[in-house]
């Protein structure tokens, strides 16, 4: 039996709580969300491994609707945060609302009907509008590297962390150096016998300026609410000033580097190790890491730093594209994650019978990063060119949320029974953006990041401030989109 609902939410990460609370806030009561796994928490319930934490201020990465006076650290670590999100979602009365263990395999719109035919490992659903809230961070990136499959040790990644397998006493290598490696490899470093990082290219990395929350401090916000405002409002402030360098790289990215590299030289002390750990692109065109121990634990005895992609296993020997070789027990995977090339984007079929990726074709494209042109009624939370170097994702997703909820709050209080951004108001934003980004580091700074996509073109970040995509991407406007009248809605 097909089950209808007025909304349906894919993921239950911060962004499908978010949509799910807001809509209902709206005065939207059929909203459901469907999630794959068995708990609230998205990227946060699924990267478990040692040392993880977020890299972002605390009190940025939290719902501006839902502060938290109790972080333990200045940037919370994960357990912290997953108990963060999960608090918010069910006092938001969200468990009746979340139907969980529900994969979804493909969705469908149906033009006649104004519908979206939601398929599911547990049969159909439809609804008349969906959000997709499954995120960039979703679907871990696996390396196809000739005789991983197989080789005889472990291999996990360090998304789908294996706790069970005690690391103590093996030799170990490391597949990575991306922001998941800079956080786990201090952690397992002292307890493995040999850990081989091998690393296709150097990262900056910055000191992190964490440290406990006093408890005095934690009492004062909890009792002068304004006080955690305005320590919200200046982390903000010092993140924006981060980001006029992302978009001025020279000569003010140039200063920031400078401090990265003085950092490299005071805990590096050898030479050649200082030089293989030394990017040669300027900071910012990859995503800037921060870590008090990253580099503190490269220069261990027990540690050998390859700088050098894998070429392929042998048995238990890994081999670098420079043709080194290392003896190993167990292989993790420090290698991201499908941020471009979701595999939702397989399986959402839009109003011409053609798959989303079929739509991109390798160069992720939303109006405001938020909707596609061909998929009427269907939201993105967290899309293309939205991401940002230096600020909250947090930031992000409350201003989309705040966009779809007021255009399907419009589209109820007037019968609209579709909406489709129009074509050339999408094409031009993304000529705008593109234009924008020509002269970001992201672009201009020398390197090769996952921001750029197969074709080659930076679909994954917003060339300006954070006021301004808040500004831009809350706002809803029907004159950008296509319209259909006389709403009949039919499961």
């Amino acid at each position: 039996m097909t089950v209808h609902h007025e909304v349906i939410v894919i993921g239950a990460g911060i962004s499908g709580i978010a949509a799910a609370i807001k809509l209902a806030e709206a005065g939207v009561d059929d909203v459901v969300i469907v999630e794959k796994a068995h708990a609230y928490g998205g990227t946060w319930r699924a990267n478990t491994y040692p040392g993880c934490a977020c890299d972002v201020p605390s009190g940025l990465y939290s719902f501006s609707f839902a502060p938290n006076s109790e972080w333990s650290r200045l940037f919370a670590t994960q357990p912290e945060i997953l108990e963060y999100v999960d608090k918010v979602a069910r006092e938001h009365g969200l468990v009746e609302r979340t139907r969980f263990g529900v994969s979804v395999v493909g969705t469908r719109w149906d033009d006649a009907a104004n519908l979206w035919r939601v398929e599911t490992d547990q049969g159909e659903m439809t609804a008349r509008f969906v959000v997709s809230a499954a995120g960039p961070w979703n679907e871990p990136n696996l390396p196809s590297i000739p005789g991983l499959a197989d080789f005889p040790g472990e291999v996990f990644h360090s998304a789908r962390w294996n706790h069970d397998y005690d690391l103590r006493g093996k030799r170990v290598a490391v597949v990575g150096s991306g922001a998941s490696a800079v956080q786990f490899v201090p952690a397992i470093a002292p307890d493995v016998a040999q850990l081989h990082l091998f690393q296709r290219t150097a990262q900056w990395v910055l000191p992190k300026p964490d440290h406990r929350v006093p408890n005095v401090e934690k009492r004062v916000m909890r009792r002068i609410p304004f006080v955690h405002k305005v320590l919200r409002s200046l982390e903000y402030g010092m993140m924006e000033g981060l980001g006029v360098a992302f978009r001025h790289p020279r000569p003010l990215m140039q200063v920031v580097q400078s401090i990265g590299s003085a950092y490299l030289r005071a805990v590096v002390r050898d030479p050649e190790l200082r030089a293989k750990l030394t990017p040669d692109y300027l900071l910012g065109c990859k995503r800037i890491l921060f870590s008090n121990n990253y580099l503190q634990s490269l220069t261990r005895e027990n540690v050998d730093v390859h700088a050098t992609a894998v070429r392929e296993f042998r048995g238990n020997t890994v081999v670098g594209a420079d043709g080194t070789t290392a003896e190993v027990d167990a292989v993790i995977l420090g290698t991201g994650f499908h941020i471009l090339d979701s595999p939702l984007s397989d399986v959402v079929v839009g109003a011409d019978g053609r798959t989303m990726a079929e739509h991109w074709k390798g160069s992720p494209e939303a109006y405001l990063g938020t909707v596609t042109t061909g998929f009427p009624n269907s939201f993105t939370v967290l899309g293309p060119s939205l991401g940002t170097g230096h600020s909250s994702a947090f930031a992000i997703l409350e201003a989309q949320v705040a966009y779809l909820t007021s255009a399907i709050s419009a589209a109820r209080r007037e019968g609209w029974a579709a909406l489709d951004v129009r074509p050339e108001v999408q094409s031009g934003y993304v000529d705008q953006v593109q234009e924008a980004l020509a002269t970001t580091v992201y672009n201009a700074g020398g390197c090769r990041s996952y921001y750029m996509d197969v074709n080659g073109r930076n679909s994954f970040s917003w060339p300006w401030s954070t006021g301004e995509l808040t500004s831009r991407v809350s706002t809803f406007d029907p004159a950008d989109f296509t319209i259909t009248h006389a709403a009949t809605v039919s499961a």
